[in-house]
């Protein structure tokens, strides 16, 4: 089981290092200020064979701790397109979810400026009893629109999901594609000014994907930012214009894409090929 760090105590005082200017900069999309967060993990001991007969067999509960991200600092200003690179277990998706505001830092700042849409967890709580197009709805709601905007938006929405009929099936009849393009069109449409991605440009087929990066390319040139967390170095140098890289919870480097994939590849000792750079 692990329990998430312990949020900030409601009601408490803001910063007064922070003017009125600060809280409406607009040359900054985002600013990450000496993070860290630390999850407590619990865990079963298995107890020999002394301790199992003095505690009747009974397990000992042990608390483990991971650091997953340790003192980041960095600043992405309006217009950037940031890729976020490291193997499994570096902390990409733990800071994603930090600058969505889902995770509070354990100790340090994180500030955004402006609305966040999310592909962190493609179709989190959408029902599978409902039809596709009923979650296009709950999940417009989920974002935060209005009912009036989600019902002008959800046959648009619906209709670029190319699922034709389907459309108005229970999503429990989907295949994994089919219900990760109903998902991405979610995000995809909630004009954020934000735009966080994790993983998620691999939904559907090659015809699906084509459309859903001129998706993508079309939401950076208006969104403040771009976060795109990827194995897929490819995506990184081509819908990048910055990238950082994270080993261990810790920022290694901040760069070009170019540089910084150039830097990951040579840490992790691999030649260029069509398929590293496509998924590492």
């Amino acid at each position: 089981m692990t329990t998430p760090p312990t949020p900030p105590t409601p009601g408490s005082a803001p910063d007064p290092r922070r003017t009125r200017a600060e809280a409406e900069r607009t040359d900054l999309a985002a600013r990450v200020r000496d993070v860290s967060i630390t999850y407590r993990t619990t865990f079963e001991k298995k107890p020999t064979l002394k301790q199992a007969l003095v505690r009747f067999g009974r397990g000992q509960r042990a608390v483990s701790e991971i650091q997953a991200l340790k003192n980041v600092s960095f600043e992405v200003p309006v217009g950037t397109s940031l890729g976020i690179v490291g193997a499994n277990g570096a902390g990409k998706s733990t800071l994603m979810r930090a600058l969505a505001g889902i995770l509070p830092p354990t100790s340090g700042t994180v500030e955004t400026w402006g609305r966040a849409s999310t592909l962190l967890a493609l179709g989190v709580g959408f029902n599978n009893s409902l039809s596709g197009r009923e979650n296009v709805i709950l999940g417009g709601l989920a974002a935060g629109l209005s009912k009036e905007e989600v019902e002008e938006r959800a046959d648009e929405i619906a209709e670029w999901t190319e699922l034709g009929e389907f459309i108005d099936m229970p999503m429990r009849t989907y295949s994994s594609g089919m219900f990760s393009r109903v998902a991405f069109s979610v995000a995809v449409h909630m004009e954020p000014d934000l735009l966080m991605i994790d993983e998620a440009l691999s939904a559907g087929d090659a015809h699906f994907r084509e459309k859903a990066n001129a998706k993508m390319e079309e939401l950076r040139g208006r969104a403040r930012a771009m976060f795109l967390v990827s194995h897929g170095l490819g995506s990184i140098k081509e819908m990048c214009s910055e990238a950082i890289w994270l080993d261990h919870g810790r920022l290694m480097m901040q760069g070009s894409p170019d540089e910084v994939v150039d830097e990951y590849m040579k840490f992790l000792k691999v030649k260029k090929t069509a398929t590293t750079t496509e998924d590492i």
